[in-house]
C-alpha cells in the first residue's frame, strides 16, 4: 500500500468514528512527531500493537480486500495480566475480510452503527488438519443465545447483535450498502501468532513511502524507554 492511501483511510476512519459519535483515544491522534516525544509511559500501547491498524491483506486492493482496525485496549501475557482486547473496525461496502479463524482467541464481533448491512460467512475447522468444513451446521452464540448458521451462508446481522466466534471457526465478513463501524471485544489478541487463514494472505502491508505519515500503525513505533 502507498503510504498516502493509508493516510486518506485513516483520515477518513476518524471523520467515520466523529460521525457516530464514537470517540477514539488521544493517541489514535498523534503524529509521528507526538510519538518521538515519548517515553516509558506508553509502552503498554507498543508492546501490545494497539493502535492503527490498516492492511490490505497482501491483496493490493484495499477497497475489495482489506480492513481498517484500531485496537483501543490489550494485554500481553509477557508483560501484564489484562485478559483482554477491544477493538473498533471500519468495513467499507464491499470490501471483504479474508477467511480465518483463531487457535486461540474467542472474540465477540458486534455491530455498533453503520450505513449498511453488516454481512458474514461461517464454517466449523477440522481440529487436526485444520481444513475447512463444507456444509454442516455453526453453533455459536448471538448477544448470548445459542444460535445454528448453516455453514457457508452469507448471515445478516442487525445493529446491536454480537456474535461470539469461538477458535476453530473459520468467518468473513463484509458490509453491503455502505460503510459499517464493528465492535470487537476478545480475549488477549495477537495478531502476529493467532490467525489461521484459509488461504495463505500478508496480514501486515507492505508500505511504499510516497508521502510522509500523517500516524503510525501499530507495528511503527519507534523505541519508547
Amino acid at each position: 500500500m502507498k503510504r498516502s492511501e493509508i493516510n486518506a483511510i485513516i483520515r477518513a476512519n476518524k471523520e467515520y468514528c466523529r460521525r457516530w459519535l464514537f470517540h477514539l483515544p488521544a493517541w489514535a491522534m498523534w503524529t509521528p512527531e507526538d510519538w518521538r516525544t515519548k517515553g516509558a509511559e506508553c509502552l503498554e500501547i507498543k508492546r501490545n500493537c494497539m493502535g492503527w491498524d490498516i492492511t490490505d491483506f497482501g491483496s493490493g486492493n484495499f477497497e475489495k480486500v482489506g480492513l481498517s482496525l484500531i485496537t483501543l485496549r490489550n494485554g500481553n501475557p509477557q508483560y501484564d495480566r489484562k485478559p483482554y482486547c477491544e477493538k473498533i473496525m471500519i468495513v467499507r461496502d464491499g470490501q471483504v475480510t479474508p477467511t480465518h479463524f483463531h487457535w486461540n482467541k474467542m472474540e465477540d464481533i458486534i455491530f455498533r452503527e453503520g450505513d449498511g448491512e453488516f454481512c458474514m460467512k461461517l464454517w466449523n475447522a477440522d481440529p487436526k488438519t485444520e481444513q475447512l468444513i463444507q456444509g454442516g451446521i455453526v453453533r455459536l452464540k448471538v448477544d448470548g443465545v445459542v444460535t445454528e448458521f448453516e455453514a457457508g451462508k452469507t448471515y445478516r446481522i442487525k445493529k446491536g447483535q454480537s456474535v461470539c466466534y469461538t477458535p476453530y471457526i473459520y468467518h468473513t465478513f463484509w458490509a453491503e450498502g455502505g460503510t459499517c463501524l464493528i465492535g470487537e471485544v476478545s480475549m488477549v489478541n495477537d495478531d502476529s501468532a493467532d490467525n489461521r487463514f484459509w488461504e495463505p494472505v500478508g496480514r501486515f502491508p507492505e508500505i511504499e513511502e510516497d508521502e510522509p505519515a500523517e500516524a503510525l500503525l501499530c507495528n511503527e513505533y519507534p523505541e519508547l524507554g
